[in-house]
């Protein structure tokens, strides 16, 4: 019989200053208990006040042992790179950045004509044996990213499957499911999750039900990041007069130990040591 995944946490997300001075909401850093592996950050960036003057972003920095991967409601990011890589992240797109053994790179916010910028930054780690990997980039335009509606409920799949899409990001470690869901109100929505892998979920619009009814089930408002027990299948209900939105991770853990360090994630102190002394050497992002 399946088992439904209860909550087992509800985060606050707290407000951070990184970078250049950008403001951010974060629910998860990483940290050397390692709770959410695979992941280790999870930051929501949302400028909707121009009183708060121009964007100054995130100028160019390393990242080592990682993967970071950026979803952009609304406005844009510019990026370039070590391996001379450029562009812009518009709305609906996901950049899929797997740092591996090292990357230089920039990232700098813009906002769009209604004066926001709205998305998310999720880290994802690398089991050991691809932490010094050649870094790669997957960059989904949004029109590539499939959207399903069923019953009710809207999902955009990045990575992993629901109700048969695939999501277009394809060849990461952790196995990963990273989803947008929108339910309509009074609407249903029940994902499986493979028992054994970390599951969290982001609601960021609206609020919704998380559980079953009348047992197990919590109403849960935005904005919220909820960690869930071990089990098979999540469910959601939107409240009858009005929708919620969330974005939902899933992924496999590597039970392996961690050494944060800034931009790095590595397994071993002295592993962090070699990236600053790579840094210092000019043969961090070494071809």
């Amino acid at each position: 019989m399946k088992q439904l995944r209860k909550i087992k946490n509800i985060i606050e997300p707290q407000f951070v200053m990184e970078g250049a001075g950008v403001r951010l909401r974060r629910s998860i850093s990483p940290h050397p208990t390692n709770r959410f592996d695979p992941f280790l950050l999870f930051d929501h960036f949302a400028f909707n006040d121009p009183l708060e003057g121009p964007i100054l972003g995130f100028p160019m920095h390393p990242h080592r042992g990682i993967e970071t991967v950026s979803y952009i409601l609304e406005g844009s990011v510019n990026h370039r790179d070590s391996l001379g890589n450029s562009g812009t992240i518009g709305p609906g797109d996901v950049q899929w950045m797997t740092s591996g053994r090292g990357i230089l790179h920039e990232e700098m916010p813009r906002r769009g004509s209604n004066g926001i910028i709205n998305g998310f930054q999720l880290w994802v780690n690398l089991p050991a044996a691809l932490k010094m990997s050649q870094p790669r980039y997957q960059e989904v335009n949004a029109s590539t990213i499939p959207s399903v509606t069923k019953d009710g409920a809207t999902v955009r799949v990045v990575a992993g499957e629901v109700f048969g899409a695939k999501g277009p990001v394809t060849d990461i470690a952790a196995n990963p499911l990273y989803i947008d869901v929108t339910l309509a109100p009074g609407t249903e929505f029940v994902q499986d999750i493979p028992r054994g892998h970390t599951a969290v979920a982001y609601v960021f619009e609206g609020s919704g039900t998380f559980g079953d009814e009348p047992e197990n089930a919590l109403l849960v408002s935005s904005v919220k990041m909820l960690q869930f027990d071990d089990g098979d299948y999540i469910q959601v209900r939107s409240k009858p007069d009005s929708p919620v939105r969330f974005m939902l991770m899933a992924g496999a853990p590597f039970l392996e130990p961690i050494v944060p360090y800034g931009p790095f994630v590595m397994n071993t102190v002295g592993e962090i040591q070699q990236a600053l002394l790579d840094l210092r050497n000019g043969t961090f992002a070494e071809q």
